[in-house]
């Protein structure tokens, strides 16, 4: 019988990495979506910033 091949798992999100603490403010690193709103951010690309919920895109 073939063997079974391992399971590559997936690097985890780490949300902890969006945030900055400064002055006692907590602040955000990336843009949010003008369309969706305060609940999803703007990844960020070589050349463009998208939304991964409503497909906005902005060209750096």
């Amino acid at each position: 019988m073939a063997e079974k091949k391992a399971v590559k798992k997936g690097k985890s999100f780490s949300r902890y990495k969006m945030y900055s603490i400064s002055g006692g403010k907590l602040e955000r690193k990336n843009k949010m979506c003008p369309k969706c709103g305060v609940d999803s951010y703007l990844a960020s690309h070589k050349n463009r910033m998208t939304c991964g919920k409503c497909g906005y895109v902005e060209m750096k």
